[in-house]
């Protein structure tokens, strides 16, 4: 595997070194399984044209691998979070707990590697590489994220609330306010980047599904502590932000349009070796 390349210095890590964050979803695996959003049956489709047989990458609670079984795919989920493998277990799909990077694949081939809003938990470099020795050739490795345009309304109650309760906090939801598909570009580039660092992989291209979903009061307040930012708050600065946001979605008369678009980095195995 090609070396990874040098870092400069940062004043903050890559999502890939908060080990703590990433692996502290399963605090609540039913309300993240019960209120994450499915993707577009559109991008499944398309990935799994590639082949029936797939891994699943950072898989919690089996959301995308259940919409792949769907599909006719034969699902692996590698999932660093035993309470989330246990989860995803029990909807019948079949989970490994490891990392990605450190996930021994055991001779075992695929013909696609996916991962649901989870591969900024990888390392983008070590990832593909991973994927590069574990797919098939012809194979699909396909990472994809939700990316959605929040309200501003909902996020300057969210700014609010978190400048009050966690002053410290790095997540700040202000830097939303703009197009939030500008925010997460970078986040894709560093896929991208990844994947031309390793062999085997042709040159990467980005898909793009846009869609809406309406959310209610409830159902919005309900998702909200799953977010990476909000699952390590106390409870009751947790409660605190969400009587803030829930007030601006009273303000808005209950309920508001999210507009989501789902993005996939994706590139095909070139070789055998």
């Amino acid at each position: 595997m090609p070396a990874s390349p040098k870092r400069t210095q940062r004043s903050a890590p890559e999502p890939h070194e908060l080990r703590k964050t990433a692996q502290s979803f399963g605090v609540d695996a039913a309300r993240y399984d019960r209120t994450r959003p499915p993707y577009p049956d559109a991008l499944v489709d398309r990935i799994a044209a590639t082949g029936s047989d797939v891994v699943d990458v950072g898989c919690g609670t089996g959301i995308a691998a259940r919409q792949f079984q769907a599909a006719g795919c034969t699902v692996l989920g590698v999932e660093p979070d035993a309470r989330m493998a246990d989860f995803a277990r029990h909807t019948g799909v079949d989970v490994e707990v490891a990392t990605f990077e450190a996930w021994d694949p055991a001779g075992r081939t695929f013909d696609a590697v996916v991962a649901g809003t989870a591969w900024h938990w990888v390392d983008p470099v070590a990832g593909a590489a991973k994927a590069a020795r574990v797919l098939r050739p012809g194979g699909r490795l396909a990472p994809f994220h939700h990316v959605f345009q929040t309200p501003s309304k909902v996020l300057e109650a969210l700014a609010t609330s978190y400048r009050r309760v966690a002053p410290d906090s790095p997540f700040d939801a202000r830097r939303l306010l703009g197009s939030a598909l500008d925010t997460y570009q970078p986040l894709f580039t560093r896929i991208a980047d990844g994947i031309r660092e390793v062999g085997g992989l042709g040159e990467p291209e980005q898909w793009r599904f846009d869609w809406e979903r309406v959310y209610t009061r409830d159902e919005w307040l309900d998702q909200l502590p799953t977010l990476g930012a909000n699952t390590q708050l106390p409870p009751a600065s947790m409660a605190e932000i969400l009587d803030g946001v829930g007030a601006a979605v009273d303000a808005m008369g209950g309920s508001f349009t999210m507009r989501y678009t789902t993005v996939a980095v994706t590139a095909l195995r070139t070789t055998a070796s």
